[in-house]
């Protein structure tokens, strides 16, 4: 399994009606000839309003992880991968956030576009820990971005992925209030507390966008024992593209079409090579319902002749994702 090159592509492909009209004069040589190569190896089904997005699961499941919709521990397999405990404890990031108010919506903005330092970061999760801490949650900093709670809260519970809710209406993304009820309220604790506070105050001063939110994700425990990459396809974790994933979040489908062509160009080109040598290789493609898995696989006379008349091609694929 280690010497099986592994590619994960996310949000490879879109319903939107934009994606479809850039998919359609779209030329992705090097991706069709890997897939004309390549045999079926499974399906990663969900729905666009699954909690995890298809390239998760996918991510989960080679990496021997759980990956139940909206229960993959990240934040205590993160955890782990930097050698500290997680001592059977569910954990969960948490990531500081803006919240925009319209009439009709709230919209969660790019966390990066609060510019947080390490040191605002830190000052802030100084000021918000006591309250987390009082329900039992204890928080630890991570990045600037992003912190890391552990508490029994988190045990079996579901969370959107940050990518999920990024730059959409938070509130079909909520946890279940009955499950997380401690985590709802907590939350307007928060908002009411930054509201007012001198945190914000200041940066509104310095011309910063204020932190109003925080956002919990990758919530859960790792199974004992942990994964390792002795026991499980670990040492065969996929690369994941991520070229793709900032303009497809943004809808911008024309920066989206053109980092689809470098990708082409680039990795995929360069797995196309490693299978064209012999190599072994599998191919993972991620939309935003579900993900297709592709593989090196031998194949009989019938099936090597079929698919001289009717390759695969991305373009018969890309509904199904």
């Amino acid at each position: 399994m280690s010497d099986i090159t592994h590619l994960l592509i996310p949000y490879a492909a879109s319903a939107s009606e934009g994606a479809q009209q850039a998919l359609a004069g779209m030329a992705l040589p090097h991706l069709d000839r890997l897939l004309a190569r390549l045999s079926p190896a499974g399906t990663h089904p969900g729905e666009e309003t699954s909690f995890s997005t298809p390239h998760e699961r996918a991510l989960a499941q080679a990496l021997g992880l759980p990956h139940e919709d909206g229960r993959i521990p990240w934040a205590a397999w993160h955890r782990h991968q930097q050698g500290l405990p997680t001592d059977g404890q569910a954990w969960a990031f948490l990531t500081p956030c803006q919240w925009q108010v319209g009439a009709d919506h709230v919209t969660l903005r790019d966390p990066d576009h609060l510019m947080l330092d390490e040191a605002a970061s830190r000052a802030l999760l100084a000021i918000v820990a006591p309250w987390f801490a009082e329900d039992g949650i204890a928080l630890h900093y991570d990045q600037p971005t992003r912190w890391l709670a552990q508490g029994e809260v988190f045990n079996g519970l579901a969370t959107a992925s940050l990518e999920r809710v990024l730059l959409r209406d938070v509130r079909p993304w909520m946890p279940d209030v009955r499950a997380a009820r401690t985590l709802h309220r907590l939350h307007s604790e928060m908002q009411m507390l930054l509201y007012t506070h001198a945190f914000n105050d200041e940066r509104a001063a310095r011309g910063l966008p204020v932190v109003n939110a925080l956002w919990v994700h990758g919530t859960g425990a790792l199974p004992t024992p942990a994964p390792t990459p002795t026991t499980t396809a670990a040492a065969a974790a996929p690369t994941v593209a991520h070229q793709l994933r900032d303009a497809a979040l943004r809808e911008d489908w024309r920066a989206w079409a053109t980092a689809w062509a470098a990708l082409d160009a680039g990795p995929v080109a360069d797995l196309l090579r490693q299978a064209e040598s012999g190599t072994p290789v599998r191919l993972t493609l991620s939309g935003e319902r579900n993900a297709l898995g592709f593989h090196s696989a031998p194949r009989g006379l019938g099936q090597r002749i079929q698919s001289l008349f009717r390759p695969q091609r991305f373009s018969s694929l890309r509904e199904q994702l």
